[in-house]
């Protein structure tokens, strides 16, 4: 096996494993916490609160891998305490419990994500793989993720949403180890880097980025808190439900793989509009409908509201920072970008869900507008150069 094959393998191993679990967690976690007595309100408090803190631990974690230059050794120290905290769940059945549980989890999990694309955009770049086809492979494990969640919840009742997370989760610590030391070449360059944290939030074009790129994904809130929620409400059972999470991701794939083409003609910033468009059509769409015939047509516009803002954001990210500042940058991102804009959007989803149900979908139109306005702004100052510090 060549060394650039064994290397997509280490990634696409670790990615798929994240990815299973949040498959099951995302489409489900409101299911079983639902089962466990929580309210409309609290469920959006408690991914608020998770976010929230997710954004302090996301940048101290990501500054401390950027310092130490080792993103491999804090990624498997999270998936170790990742694998303990997730049994803390099972044993909470309050919403306070919950709420404690979640809390820390935050500080586990949200760093996660950030660091690990940190190594694969490093990686990806300085062995020449395609980012978007290497990610098709986390994509298949959340589709499986998906409706293995599904069929177990609607055989074995939500209970199994946990144990089906679990099953990811745990194989996050030896698929860790395996990673690549994305960052060990650029160690000495990261502890005396030319830029830091407020070197990016003064960098207007950057700030455009986040708002834009952040409101995109913080624009799936209601989806991701109510959207099974409300689909069970309108009897579509489990099974059909995992089915359309499934689809979602399935047409997500297939915008992947052609990933270098629309890249080469739309650019960094033509994507995330690309994704931002697709977000205020389908989000309009769900605020009027749960016809399974037009919730199938809906779901299919996440290859537009999530791949294409994440693949944009990330291309962006390669061009405008260099590689000893990857593990840096994508921390800011994650956190301030994306955490704090969806900290505050899903204690607003829970808000506008608990008082309007589906209509809370119109909420996400209107952050969907305001992130378009964002991304044509940035497209008009920023032209594919470093932002900060050195090549």
């Amino acid at each position: 096996m060549s060394s650039r094959i064994l290397t997509v393998v280490r990634l696409a191993g670790y990615g798929a494993a994240y990815f299973f679990a949040s498959g099951a967690f995302m489409s489900y976690w409101p299911v079983w916490l639902r089962d466990r007595g929580i309210a409309d309100a609290e469920i959006g408090t408690l991914f608020m609160s998770r976010q929230l803190v997710g954004v302090g631990a996301t940048l101290a974690i990501g500054w401390i891998a950027h310092r130490v230059g080792n993103v491999r050794g804090v990624l498997l120290a999270l998936a170790v305490a990742a694998t303990v905290l997730v049994t803390g769940y099972q044993f909470s059945h309050t919403f306070l419990a919950i709420l404690a549980v979640s809390l820390v989890w935050g500080v586990v999990w949200a760093p996660t994500m950030a660091l690990y694309d940190g190594v694969v955009v490093n990686e990806t770049r300085a062995r020449g793989i395609n980012y978007g086809r290497l990610r098709v492979w986390s994509s298949v494990s959340f589709i499986l993720g998906v409706i293995i969640c599904g069929v177990a919840v609607d055989r074995q009742g939500p209970s199994w949403v946990l144990y089906v997370g679990f099953a990811g989760i745990v194989m996050l610590v030896p698929l860790a180890l395996w990673l690549p030391a994305a960052e060990t070449q650029h160690r000495d360059q990261a502890k005396h880097a030319s830029f830091g944290i407020p070197d990016l939030l003064r960098s207007r074009p950057f700030l455009l980025f986040m708002i834009a790129a952040g409101l995109c994904q913080a624009s799936h809130a209601v989806l991701y808190s109510f959207g099974t929620l409300t689909w069970r409400a309108a009897g579509i059972d489990d099974v059909t439900i995992s089915l359309l999470w499934g689809e979602s991701v399935a047409v997500e794939i297939v915008l992947m793989l052609a990933s270098p083409w629309l890249l080469a003609r739309l650019g960094p910033t033509g994507m995330i509009a690309l994704a931002l468009g697709c977000g205020m059509v389908r989000w309009l769409g769900m605020a009027f409908t749960t016809e399974l015939w037009a919730l199938i047509l809906l779901q299919a516009l996440h290859a537009g509201t999530f791949a294409a803002c994440h693949l944009g954001a990330m291309a962006f990210l390669q061009r405008a920072l260099p590689a000893s500042g990857m593990a840096l940058g994508q921390s800011v991102y994650y956190a301030i970008g994306t955490g704090a804009a969806q900290a505050v959007i899903f204690q607003i989803a829970g808000v506008l869900y608990g008082a309007y149900g589906q209509k809370a979908f119109l909420g996400m139109f209107v952050v969907s507008a305001v992130g378009m306005v964002a991304i044509v702004a940035l497209a008009r100052q920023w032209k594919g150069g470093l932002l900060v510090g050195n090549a």
